[in-house]
């Protein structure tokens, strides 16, 4: 048992007799009333989606997960391909388990690996991912007129996205996954 303080992205929770993923959580303090937690929660056995609102402080029924690192090799039809790193067993994982975290997959790509009983249940990504950008149309003189200007580019793993009106083709910047926004130019090592 916990309470809402063990919800997050990733964990999984025992509801109804049921066990869930969370595939979003958001703590909300209204400044006036109590404090909460939304969550949005997949069903591990039907799939299905629910969300919940729990108050803060509330005991919430978090269940131990077993978490392995693993890399992101390709995407298949309906599954993604995993190496565990310890055994080089390859491990497919449902596209409905990856949900909408496998945009920013990206082939060598580590990530952590939530498994239930033997069975993936959830993927964490790193916060931050570097990526190339591939294609991005020039900055035109006067554009930056409007104060905070962007553009779509596309990234070397086909995600598009908006960034900076300053950003080139071949340059490496990082993407907040939490957010989907544009995290800043790579430091390089």
């Amino acid at each position: 048992m916990g309470d809402t303080t063990d919800i997050r992205k990733g964990a999984v929770i025992r509801h109804n007799n049921d066990l869930y993923v969370v595939t979003f959580c958001q703590f909300v303090n209204p400044g006036k009333g109590t404090a909460f937690t939304k969550t949005k929660l997949k069903g591990i056995s039907n799939g299905k989606g629910t969300e919940i609102t729990y108050k803060s402080g509330e005991t919430v029924d978090v269940v131990d997960v077993y978490r392995k690192s693993m890399q992101y090799l390709y995407k298949g039809d309906i599954s993604y391909s995993f190496m565990d790193q310890e055994t080089f067993e390859t491990v497919e994982i449902d596209a409905d388990i990856v949900g909408d975290d496998g945009q920013y997959l990206k082939e060598g790509l580590d990530v952590v690996v939530a498994l239930h009983d033997g069975r993936a249940v959830a993927i964490e990504l790193p916060k931050k991912i570097t990526y190339t950008v591939i294609e991005a149309a020039p900055a035109v003189k006067g554009d930056t007129a409007g104060g905070n200007v962007t553009k779509e580019v596309k990234l070397d793993n086909g995600l598009m996205m908006h960034v900076p009106i300053f950003i080139t083709e071949g340059e490496n910047i990082t993407v907040n996954t939490e957010t989907g926004e544009y995290g800043g130019r790579a430091i390089e090592d």
